[in-house]
């Protein structure tokens, strides 16, 4: 008799969690038959914020790779699309792709510099970068320079889908273009975590946590360092970029200030990681919805606003270095998405002899 054994990644609470997301995802997809127009934005700007999230939290809680300019690919992919539109008479939607593409172009060169440095060096080097990019794309006159530029009416009203939904729903063009841009950041954010969950389960997703644990002991057991910084890298930007063209299409004006805003796009995200849990795929989850409550509560009190948001993520990093999410999960064990493997045993089998 030998007692078989098997690996496995799955818990009871990640096959609730399963389940409860799939009904959650179904729930959002009906959600413009019956939510306002002002919860729907809202609920653009939570999915696009949480899809910037993950990304970061896929470069710096598993890659150990923390950026601060970020807001490059934003920028680079909105640019794109408003590039394509407006030079070209591109789709907007189509476009999107692209964002990500010019993204991804910018990042090579980008990782190329910025891998030469190292921790501290690693996150200014990321920031001059996007600076650089930012100066650069101010002297774009075809898209308005310094000033920024809007998206032609025309190329809005040619979106196909925006048509159909405003018959189908009875709304004006206006509500029915924030009604598609919420379906892709819909389908984007749930495309993001499904992909960096499942790249964490992966032989991948090993090699990658080794990477961020120990380098040297990495590279000993023949894992390849610097292609999974070179993956993990350009995955996030690409990414980073298809929501940075979704945003200003949601958005349709541009400005390189807003489109670069260190603020706005890295800044807020890294709060997000933080509060939530870095190194975790719930931690972004949960540290948005905190995110958005704190922005709706104090937003209104200026200055105080980012002070007490500041004050909140030092509190954070004292008390709950692994975030809100880590704690939760010391207290109760509980995993919605699990990436640690288990070896677990099975039935006693007969062997033949």
């Amino acid at each position: 008799m030998a007692m078989t054994y098997s690996v496995t990644t799955r818990t009871g609470a990640s096959s609730i969690a399963m389940i409860a997301s799939l009904i959650l995802v179904v729930v959002l997809v009906a959600a413009p038959a019956f939510a306002s127009r002002g919860l729907i934005q809202d609920l653009f700007f939570i999915l696009t914020m949480l899809t910037l999230a993950q990304f970061w939290n896929l470069l710096a809680g598993y890659g150990g790779l923390v950026s601060v300019g970020q807001q490059a690919f934003v920028g680079i992919g909105a640019y794109a699309l408003y590039g394509a539109v407006i030079l070209g008479g591109a789709d907007p939607v189509l476009s999107i792709l692209l964002a990500g593409l010019a993204a991804l172009v910018l990042a090579v060169p980008t990782a190329y510099f910025a891998f030469r440095l190292q921790g501290a060096y690693f996150a200014i080097g990321t920031w001059v970068i996007a600076e650089v990019a930012r100066l650069s794309v101010a002297q774009w006159q075809a898209v308005g320079g310094g000033t920024g530029t809007s998206l032609p009416r025309s190329a809005l009203r040619e979106i196909g889908a925006v048509n159909w939904i405003e018959t189908a729903f009875d709304v004006r063009a206006s509500a029915a273009r924030d009604i598609l841009t919420y379906w892709l950041a819909l389908i984007l954010a749930v495309a993001t975590i499904a992909g960096i969950y499942w790249l964490l389960r992966s032989k991948a997703g090993l090699a990658l946590a080794a990477v961020r644990d120990n380098t040297e002991a990495a590279r000993s057991v023949g894992v390849d360092a610097g292609r999974m910084k070179w993956v993990v890298f350009l995955t996030s930007a690409f990414g980073t970029g298809l929501a940075g063209g979704l945003i200003y299409l949601q958005k349709a004006r541009i400005s390189p200030d807003a489109a670069f805003s260190v603020t706005d796009w890295t800044a807020y995200v890294i709060f997000i990681v933080v509060i939530g849990g870095i190194g975790t795929i719930e931690g972004p989850i949960l540290g948005v919805l905190v995110f958005f409550a704190l922005q709706s509560l104090l937003a209104d009190y200026g200055s105080w606003y980012l002070m007490v948001l500041g004050l909140i993520g030092i509190a954070v990093m004292l008390f709950a270095p692994r975030g809100l999410w880590g704690l939760i999960s010391e207290r109760t064990g509980i995993q919605l998405f699990p990436v640690r493997r288990r070896l677990v045993g099975g039935a006693l089998t007969q062997e033949e002899t």
